[in-house]
């Protein structure tokens, strides 16, 4: 939990620091050391000797860096269905279907804003729970919170991970190259066939892993998949030791990077005019109301049919608390924006709205939970 608050913090700076600078004097140097292609007349693939590899220090950050926080991620979804919270179906219905009224209630807020003009794809943007803030903002009020609910969140993040990893693979990819898709499917094989022979040597993993991710990334669905697919196939014996391994440089140095060069963004001069836009209404109300609604009405409905029980030591006043802090959407929405639209200025729209929405639905969350315990 203390992790939790440590990234929450590191990612925050780093947000800030990076909004500071991509609206200062040194404006234009800053977006453009993110965004500048190496071969402007290659597109964003980098022709190198007929490699078709990312273009720009934000690609390979976004195609390449995130594979390794997907992987991680990845392992620890697997990991939790195996022989954590989501083992046995007693545990993980609540989360589950909590997780599932916390992704499709602000899908439907957004469309609501939405539907019918050029910015309905982005339903998929206030679907997320960032982990590490939402953890981060209840590890600040202590013994407030049973840890039985710490725990439930926990869960239905993973969940929700698991929904915008699926949502990203089959909605946010425009076009499919079969041959590329062929060959990643056949260096998938290998890893599988790894696992069922239980072998431990990760090499053996990691080695057709860099092709599967070299051919995702050429096939049309985005490059980050490629580290799911990979995470499920390494043996339950070695997860701890991976994610022991790699949390700190996931944590520490790639979600910090993915944060400075997503939110190198030039501020619109009104930008509160900025937030009154079909994108914005959908952003803000999905993870400030959606997000709390879907996941309180499904616990609810779930314990009221008598298939789940809630939580040890916590109440539905507590549980819509919850659901407010499960509206911190951060990585994972910031993320979806930049597929979502190619647009920068939309964009930008669509990023300002997660920041701002995630900021209310934390603090709000906060001092909810805090007066809460105090009443």
């Amino acid at each position: 939990m203390k992790d939790s608050r440590a990234v929450g913090i590191v990612l925050i700076i780093c947000t800030l620091v990076s909004m500071i600078l991509a609206n200062s004097g040194v404006q234009q140097s800053y977006i453009n050391f993110w965004n500048e292609l190496f071969d402007p007349a290659a597109g964003h693939h980098y022709h190198f000797r007929s490699l078709l590899l990312p273009n720009s220090i934000l690609l390979w950050i976004n195609d390449g860096l995130m594979v390794l926080f997907f992987f991680l991620v990845g392992m620890e979804i697997k990991r939790e269905l195996t022989v954590g919270e989501l083992s046995s179906i007693k545990q993980s219905i609540l989360p589950v279907l909590a997780a599932i009224g916390g992704m499709v209630a602000p899908a439907l807020i957004f469309t609501l804003f939405n539907h019918g003009t050029d910015y309905a794809h982005g339903w998929g943007i206030p679907m997320a729970t960032d982990i590490a803030f939402s953890l981060g903002v209840l590890s600040l009020l202590g013994k407030r919170v049973p840890v039985s609910l710490k725990i439930f969140l926990m869960a239905l993040a993973i969940i929700d991970d698991l929904g915008a990893i699926l949502t990203i693979a089959i909605f946010y990819t425009p076009h499919l190259e079969i041959k590329y898709l062929l060959i990643g499917g056949g260096a998938l094989l290998i890893p599988v066939a790894l696992n069922l022979l239980k072998a431990e040597r990760l090499i053996l993993y990691f080695l057709p892993g860099i092709v599967l991710w070299y051919c995702i990334y050429n096939s049309g669905i985005h490059a980050t998949i490629a580290g799911v697919l990979l995470a499920f196939c390494i043996p339950q014996s070695r997860i701890e030791e991976l994610v022991h391994s790699l949390h700190d440089p996931v944590n520490f140095v790639i979600m910090p990077l993915f944060a400075l060069a997503n939110t190198a963004i030039a501020l619109p001069g009104d930008i509160f005019g900025s937030l009154q836009h079909d994108i914005s209404y959908g952003v803000l109300a999905g993870l400030f109301l959606g997000k709390p609604l879907g996941i309180f009405l499904m616990s609810f409905i779930a314990v009221k049919l008598r298939m789940a029980v809630l939580p040890e030591r916590s109440g539905w006043l507590q549980m819509w608390g919850i659901g407010m802090i499960a509206g911190i959407g951060f990585t994972m929405s910031i993320f979806i924006s930049t597929l979502a639209y190619t647009d920068r200025s939309i964009q930008t729209i669509a990023i300002i709205s997660v920041i701002a929405a995630s900021l209310a639905a934390g603090l709000a969350g906060f001092i909810y939970l805090r007066l809460l315990k105090k009443a």
